[in-house]
Formats: C-alpha cells, structure tokens, sequence
C-alpha cells in the first residue's frame, strides 16, 4: 500500500511538472476555468460514521441466537448485541483446546480438553461510540468505596483495554449495543485463544489467517461459546547444535473452544484461608486489612452450596438439606463403557462428606447426554464440570478446576484421566498390595479390580476439583502396626487422607490376611473434617465473627493427628509422598520385606506368552523406584525439621528439630538396606532378560541418596539444629557415623566388592567436592526413577562444612593408610591406593 500511495504521488508530481514546462514554454497561459456555463461539483461526501439503524445492520437474512449475548451471523461476518445490563459486568473467559494436532504436545499438555488461558473480562462504553473490552485483574484490592484509599487504588490499577469495537447499531429498543467481533475473534489475541506460556510450551508461532476461521458461536443464558479452528506456524526445538534436526516443524491446526461464563453479580461470600487445613487459594494485595500498611490476603476456593430459601430454619437447626445447585460431574461420552460405573463411584463417594457440612445429595456424577436427549449439550461448554478422557500414553490423572477470582467460588472443572493411568495404577498395586491380594500377581488385572483403583484416583482428582491440596502428612497419623491389624486397618483405612499420597497398604504382610478395605484408600477422617470446615455456613455471622468461630474449630481438632494439615515442604518427614505409618523406618523395613518376597516371583506373574519382556521390565524398574522412595524417606529425617503451624493463641513450637535419636536410626536403616549392597535386587533371572550389563542401577541408587546426605543445604540444617537445640544430631557425629557404615571394611581389613569400592569413591568425590567447595563431578544427582532437590545454595566456604568435610578425609586418609599393607586383595589394595592419592591431592593442592 505504501509503495501504490508513493509511486502515484510521483506520478502526480511529474504530471504536474509536465504541465508547468509546457505553459511556461508556450508563454501562454492556462485557459481559466469556465465557471459561468459549468456547475461547480460538489465534495465527495465523508464515509457515513457512527451508528447506523439497527435493520442496515441486522438485516432479514441474519441467522440469530439469544442467549447471554445475543449472537448475529450475516454472511462471513459475526456481530455480538450486548444489553446495557451486560456492561461493565464481569465475564470470565476460559479457553479450552476441542480437537488437537497429533504432533503438538508437550509432557501431560496439548490434548484435547486442556485449558490454555483464563481471563476476566469487561465490555465498556467508551466515547466516540466504542465499546472497550478491558483486561480485569484483582490482585489488589480497597473495598471501602467511601475512603481516599479505594480512590487511590483505582487510579494506580487501572484495568487495560484489550480491545476497541465501533457501536454499528443500537438495539430495537435502545436497551443494548450491536458491535462487530469478527476480526477480533479472527485475530490471535491471549483474551480467547493461548496464553504466550502455553504456545511456547507448544512451539507454536503466528497464526496462518488464510488457514483459520471462525467455526460456530453459540449462546446460552449465562455464557457463549466461541468454537475456532486456528492454525500456527510450528517452531522448532531449540537446539544447543546449529544444523542438529529438532523435531518438526510446519503447520499445526487446533480447534478452539472459548466459554465466555457471566460471572455473579453478586460474588459468593468468601472463606480466608487457614495454612492449618489447607484449601488451594486465590489471593489479592488488601489496602483496607490493615490500617498501618497492606495485607496479603487468600481466599478458599471451594463450590457455592447454599440451602434452598425454604430449607434455611432447618440448616440453622442441623438438619441435612439439599443445596439449591448440587455439584454435577458428566462423564466423557468418549470413555470406555466399562470404567464409567467406576468413575461415578469415585464422585459420589464425597457424599458422605458434605452431610458432615450440613448438604445430602450436593455432589452427583452423571453419564454425558446423548444428542437426542440433549443437542445444546457440550463436553466445552463451560456451564459443565466433567471428567475428561484422553487417548493419551501419559500415566495420569488431574483435578483442576476455574473459579471466580473475586471469592474463590468454583465455577466448573474438567478433570483430565489420561488412560494410561490404568498402567501405574498396575504397577503401584502389584508392587504394594500382591503380597496381600492375589489378584494383584498378573500382568493385566480383571476389569473388577481396575474398576476398583480407577475409583480411588477418581475419588482422589475431585477430591483436587473441591478446593483440597495434597495432604501428604495424613499417613503419618498411623501407627504402623495398626497397619498390619486386620481389624483396626479394615475399618479405618490405612491414611487419614485419600488427598495423602499414601496409595495402598504396602506395611500388610501375606500372614496379615488384610482385605481390600485394608489395602486400598478412602475418603478418611481428614477429609470429611476439611469438607466441614471449608463448606459449613455461618449465616447471620460477620467475617470476623466466622474468622474467630473457624479457628476454635480448628484448635478444638488440632490435638487429633488423623485430622492435622501438613505441608510436604521436603524437611519434615512427617509430611512425605509415597510413605506410611508414623515411623517410616520400620513401616519400610516392612515394605522392602515384601519386595524381597516379590522380586523372584515376578518372571512367573509377568509370563505372557507370544509377548516380549516389556512388562517385566517395566515393573522390574517399578521396584527400583519404590525402594528408591523408601530410601529417601528415612533421608529426610536427617537435619529434619517438625514443622506445625499455629496461631498466636496456641501454645507449642512451630518449629522442633527431629531428634537425634531417630536420626540416628534413620542412619542405621540406609547403612542396612542402602550402603550394604542390596543384593536382593539383583536377580539373575530378571536381569538376564532386562538389564543390559552396562547398567549399574545399584550404584546410581547409592550414589543419589549419598548426594542428599551431602547436600550442603542438609548439613547447614544439623549446623543450625545444633544451634537451637545442643542435643542434636552434630554435624561431626551425623559425618563419623556415614564413614563408618560406608567403610566397615577397613577396620577389618576385609575385601571390597565392586558396589562398595564404587560408593567408597562416591563418598570420596562428594567430600572433596565439599572440602574444596566446588560441586561434585557427576552434580547432586538424580536416579532411581527419583529426581532430586536440594533448594537454596549454601556458601559451603563460610560454614563448619568445609571443616568437617577437610578433617573427615583427614581421618579417613590415615585409616586407608593404615591398612594398605595389610591388603593382599590386588583391587581393594588399588581402590585404596587410588583414593589415598585423590585425598592427598585436596588437602594439599600443588
């Protein structure tokens, strides 16, 4: 267009000239116009603006549909009548993936029925005849209209304008504004389509416009749903190469839904959170909490339940009543007919927890209906939650849910089940349970028993979806031997918490005879307390009045530990994934007594004839990572930190160090199952089938938790346990007693095997590496199917770490010494050899 407008300029321009040179070079002038014979044309009149009657706009050949807005579509174009109630009402938008490209994921995201954005908008009149759609966030907040304060919040938070639409025409009645939204719906913005997080994640660039168009816009009474078929450039994998391939590029075309749900004109009353018993949270900055400064304050998010009007006397009174809208969950019409019963199990199992709030029958799971019991109804529609099936080989399940950011109200969920989930639900029950249940000791088990665990992740994903976090501190309210008491574990289950990720009751021995309700989790007594105190209403109480009656609730529950919160922060071992009982060395001494039982008898389980050894390897490696986490348990006790939470008016510490004496047997169970070669695991007849000699699983296990014990971070904790509490486990004493483990050979003058000259050099290394303050060679580590964090760095320079790391290879270097001579052993002697000459080169560089 530029390059049109410049060349005509200079066409012009050169005409012009043309016509100057020639009268210039005739003398003669121009002849003047005729003005007395010819009429004088008119000006071109201007484009009409401004708004037009509403029949030019919306003419006969519209095809409408009413709804929250009400929707027009005129040829190729699509034009939005909004009410002028509808303004300035907040609408939240929630944009969801319909049908995804094959070749476009990302780990657990890129299917269909994933959410790629979330926003809360606004229509606005503007002058000129606009309409503004703003951009509304609450991360701040002054709710005293009538102080300077709220004034000033306002003018320094003023919510971005996304989008400008002309008015084309007035309503019928001139109760309402007709805009034209195609080309912003046309457009790729981050109001209705992908958040830049998500196209990132997906390598996914420009919009191709030629390749993209609008499918079908639907309206219901309180949302419209916007369906567009979109395709991106696909970009390509970053590579640290130039010229490497990485992965494929192209086009990637998705189908996208947009809900556009009316948020409640009046929002719900919230909860505040209470880290005691945790809710997830929406959270905003007060200006009016405090008088004398600011306030972060966080919200509950939990579902509005509310008595219908009729039924408010008995709820006051204690009597159980339905809720005006119950909480539905439709099952995918796309999953597989047999697990459907099993999925609505899985809801309806919460049931009994909402009566202990007060509401019978306020959660339902139903079956989708079929278009000819219900056309309008859609897996997309965002007036629906759902449980979501995806033909995806990812192993997992997940319970998110949107809700209004306002009060935290939970508005919908679409729960996402993978179907692969169905293989490591095998896989955690064959290894946890079969010593206990025979049916567990096949490679496929019999629809019955995987009905039963998809009921259980059920239960566990909507248990997500009604505002609960993971509770990974509900198992440790167990003594574990009530977890081999037949009687007591069948009636009150094995974790407090089907939130916990306690899994299945691998503590139970085959001579136990515990059945399945022994086995498998529930919905326990945390949850139905949880349920009660984020879902029971106060009515006629004002918030500080509901503040003060909820936290007397929770100090009058806080002395029960089957109904305490713990924050799984990776230093309190009470709060740990994967764990059981309230003594973790003894429930796994307990567990890996029944992988020993297990582990010969897996080739005979995991025979299926004309297929190769997959399954076997798979779960072969299942075993290695289950007794990796066993191991990590007993880890964390060491520099361990009890952490419970409480208030101002509740007497006890927050904080308490583990003491020394379970650290100490948290020592003696590694240097047993983990520093002394577990040779268990080496099964011959596995092996031989499954693991390539160049695999050394063994040692990369000892390796990995050798780095957590040393991880600088852990040993400042017993540093500064030392400090709070002088009968702590030191530093030094926590450092003798792993040399002493890891080199029981010396004193003996015994022979070194393989596996332990491997962790002796380990121990070595990750010394030296501390001694000279430079991170070990092969880094801090990972393996065992585990991946490990150590937090924030620690200056090791500055602290007795360096100290203590030094004179240990001091002592340890004298004691290698010492028994070299007595060596006749050739490769201890040059195991010994080596490493006496790799300390002397750290304590005395050249």
């Amino acid at each position: 267009m530029k390059k049109s407008s410049s060349l005509l300029v200079m066409v012009l321009i050169c005409c012009s000239a043309l016509t100057f040179a020639q009268q210039k070079k005739s003398n003669t002038p121009a002849p003047a116009a005729d003005t007395a014979k010819r009429p004088v044309p008119l000006a071109p009149r201007p484009p009409q603006t401004g708004p037009k009657p509403y029949k030019e706009v919306i003419t006969d050949k519209a095809i409408t549909r009413k709804g929250l807005f009400t929707v027009h579509k005129l040829d190729d174009k699509w034009y939005f009548e909004i009410g002028d109630t509808l303004l300035g009402r907040d609408v939240l938008v929630v944009n969801r993936i319909s049908k995804a490209p094959i070749n476009t994921r990302s780990g657990f995201f890129g299917y269909a029925g994933d959410e790629i954005n979330e926003n809360v908008i606004r229509f606005d009149k503007g002058p000129n005849n606009k309409i503004w759609l703003r951009n509304i966030s609450y991360s701040v907040y002054s709710r005293d209209s009538s102080k300077p304060m709220y004034k000033s919040v306002q003018n320094s938070n003023i919510q971005p304008i996304a989008a400008a639409f002309d008015i084309k025409a007035f309503s019928k009645d001139s109760t309402g504004i007709v805009i034209d939204v195609t080309d912003f719906i046309n457009s790729d913005n981050d109001i209705l389509f992908f958040a830049s997080f998500f196209k990132s994640s997906l390598r996914i660039g420009g919009v191709q416009m030629d390749k993209s168009y609008i499918a079908d816009i639907r309206s219901f009474p309180i949302n419209t749903e916007i369906k567009t078929v979109k395709t991106y450039n696909k970009m390509p994998a970053p590579s640290p190469f130039p010229g490497l391939a990485t992965g494929p590029t192209g086009n990637a075309t998705f189908e996208l839904n947009s809900s556009l749900v009316l948020l409640p004109k009046e929002a719900m009353r919230p909860r505040f959170y209470d880290d005691r018993v945790a809710y997830f949270t929406t959270e905003y900055t007060d200006f009016d909490a405090d008088p004398q400064g600011v306030k972060d304050i966080s919200l509950i998010t939990r579902w509005r339940l509310e008595p219908k009007e009729e039924d408010m006397e008995k709820y006051k009174r204690g009597e159980q009543v339905e809720p005006k809208k119950p909480i539905i969950y439709y099952i995918d019409p796309n999953t597989p007919e047999k697990w459907v019963p099993y999925l609505i199990l899985g809801v309806n199992d919460w049931q009994k927890a909402f009566e202990k709030a007060g509401f019978k029958n306020a959660i339902i799971a139903k079956r989708a209906p079929t278009k000819e019991e219900d056309s309008t109804w859609s897996l997309e529609d965002a007036r629906y939650s759902a449980i979501v099936y995806k033909p995806s080989e990812i192993p997992n399940a997940s319970g998110p849910h949107v809700h209004d950011p306002r009060s935290g109200e939970i508005l919908e969920s679409h729960i996402n089940w993978y179907h692969n989930v169905m293989s490591l639900l095998r896989n955690w029950y064959l290894i946890q349970a079969s010593p206990s249940d025979p049916r567990a000791r096949h490679a496929h088990f019999d629809d019955s028993l995987m009905g039963d665990l998809i009921r259980f992740v059920s239960s566990h994903e909507v248990g997500h979806t009604l505002g609960l976090p993971h509770n990974m501190g509900a198992s440790s309210a167990t003594p574990v031997e009530k977890l081999r008491d037949k009687a007591w574990v069948e009636e009150h289950g094995h974790t407090s918490s089907i939130m916990d990720y306690a899994r299945f009751n691998y503590v139970a021995q085959p001579e136990d005879k515990i059945g399945i309700a022994g086995l498998y989790p529930r919905i326990g007594e945390y949850d139905l307390w949880s349920i009660e105190w984020g879902y029971k209403l106060l009515p006629g109480k004002t918030d500080d009045e509901e503040k003060a009656i909820l936290n007397d609730l929770v100090k009058s529950h806080y002395g029960n530990n089957r109904l305490r919160f713990l924050h799984a922060d990776g230093v309190d071992p009470r709060a740990q994934t994967e764990c059981l009982g309230d003594d973790n060395m003894k429930a796994n001494e307990y567990g890996i007594k029944n992988l020993k039982w297990i582990v010969p008898q897996l080739p005979k389980w995991l025979n299926e004839k004309g297929e190769n050894y997959k399954t076997l390897d798979e779960v072969y490696d299942e075993v290695y990572t289950t007794f990796s986490r066993y191991i990590g348990h007993a880890v964390t006790h060491i520099g361990g930190v009890y952490t419970d939470l409480k208030t101002t008016d509740q007497d006890g510490a927050v904080y308490t160090v583990v003491p020394k004496a379970v650290q100490k047997e948290a020592m003696a169970f590694l240097q047993k199952n983990l520093f002394a070669t577990p040779t268990w695991l080496l099964n011959k007849a596995i092996m031989e089938k499954v693991t390539s000699p160049v695999e050394d699983k063994i040692s990369s296990l000892q390796d990995v938790w050798l780095g957590a014990l040393l991880s600088p971070l852990r040993l400042q904790r017993l540093i500064s346990s030392t400090n709070r509490d002088a009968q702590a486990y030191r530093l030094d004493e926590f450092m003798d007693d792993l040399k002493k483990g890891i080199w029981s050979e010396l004193p003996a003058r015994a022979p070194i095997d393989n596996y332990r000259r491997n962790l002796q050099k380990s121990f070595v290394e990750r010394l030296s590496s501390l001694a000279a303050n430079t991170p070990p060679a092969g880094g801090m580590g990972g393996g065992g199917g585990i991946t490990i964090s150590f937090g924030p760095s620690v200056e090791v320079r500055k602290t007795d770490i360096i100290s203590v790391a030094r004179g240990t290879l001091r002592a340890l270097k004298a004691e290698i010494a010492a028994a070299i001579p007595a060596y006749g052993d050739k490769m201890s002697r040059y195991h010994l050899q080596d490493l006496n000459e790799r300390i002397d080169r750290v304590l005395n560089p050249r």
